[in-house]
Order: structure tokens, then sequence, then C-alpha cells
């Protein structure tokens, strides 16, 4: 079981794409039925690489809010691209899987840890939007600092991830300058 996973997470992160089970049964030097006796299917087999990924991914701690805004900021920014540009290669082989019940949950689980940290990291200026301003402000943040914005900037644009970074500081900088300061007209 260890050996069919590993070999699989080195396929998809050597080619972003999902292997085929007779690639991973090769890879792991074992039969395509000890494959199928482990994983029962092609997307249990995706689907628990997934989960092996996501254990070893070390995400860093949240970003403490009494420290200056530019350095909350950076370290949003940092952290979140750290972590998803080590996940980029799944993602991109989940294409196939998109729909899948597991990986729909787990995406989910992963967007409201993204809205929390968010909340933690700027608790004070939140503190002061109303319910309405900050579900807003989160939405608009979320979907600028996703998965799949990364993709974007990484994959079909071609930046490097100091420069892809740099775009989403910018980016996490203005929606917060918009988002606080419309709090304080209203």
């Amino acid at each position: 079981r260890r050996k069919i996973i590993a070999a699989a997470k080195a396929m998809i992160s050597e080619t972003s794409t999902a292997p085929t089970v007779v690639a991973v049964a090769k890879r792991a030097d074992v039969s395509v039925r000890s494959v199928f006796q482990h994983f029962g299917d092609v997307e249990s087999l995706f689907v628990t690489v997934v989960d092996s990924v996501r254990d070893d991914l070390v995400v860093p701690p949240p970003t403490p809010s009494n420290r200056p805004m530019a350095n909350r900021i950076t370290s949003v920014v940092e952290n979140l691209a750290q972590v998803f540009d080590k996940i980029v290669p799944l993602r991109v082989a989940a294409g196939q899987f998109v729909n899948h019940p597991a990986l729909t949950e787990r995406a989910k689980v992963s967007k409201d840890q993204l809205r929390e940290a968010t909340l933690e990291a700027f608790a004070p200026e939140f503190a002061a939007l109303s319910e309405q301003a900050k579900e807003e402000l989160l939405d608009a943040i979320g979907a600028a600092l996703s998965l799949e914005a990364w993709i974007v900037l990484r994959r079909r644009d071609g930046l490097s991830f100091e420069r892809a970074a740099s775009v989403w500081r910018l980016t996490l900088e203005a929606l917060l300058a918009h988002g606080f300061a419309a709090a304080a007209t209203d």
C-alpha cells in the first residue's frame, strides 16, 4: 500500500497528470491486481494520494494579528504560496476527478481554513466590519488567493514563485485597503 501511494505521488509530482493503474503498479513494482486489492478503483487511489500529500504538508503557523499590516500580508501570502506550490501538480492531475465527492469535501475544508487564517491574521481590522462587509471581503480574498488563481499565475502565465507571490501581495493589499476603507466611511 505504501509503495503504491509513494509511486502515485512521485508520478503526479513529475508529470502533473493522474497516472494509470498500470503505470503505478509498474512504478511500485507490484501487480495491477494488488493496486485494486488495496484501493478498489482509481478514484479511491487518487483520494488516498490527495490525503497523503495533505498529511505531508507543513502548514506554517497562523500570522499573529498584532504584527504590522505589511508583515501580516507578506506572511499570509508566503505561507499560502508555499503550500499551494507543493500541491499544484496534484490539483492539475485531479482534473478528471474534480467532482469526486471526497475531493469536493476536501476542497471545501481547505477553503474554510483559508478563511479562518485570513480572519485570524487580520482580526483587528475585520472586527470593525459589518457582517456583510466581512463576508464579501473574505469571499473576494478567497477567490483572489485560491489554488485555482495560483495555478493560473504559475502554470498558465508562467510566473516565477517570487513574481506570483508579489502579484498576490499587491492583490491582498488592494482588497484589504478597499474593504477596510469602505468600513471607515460607513
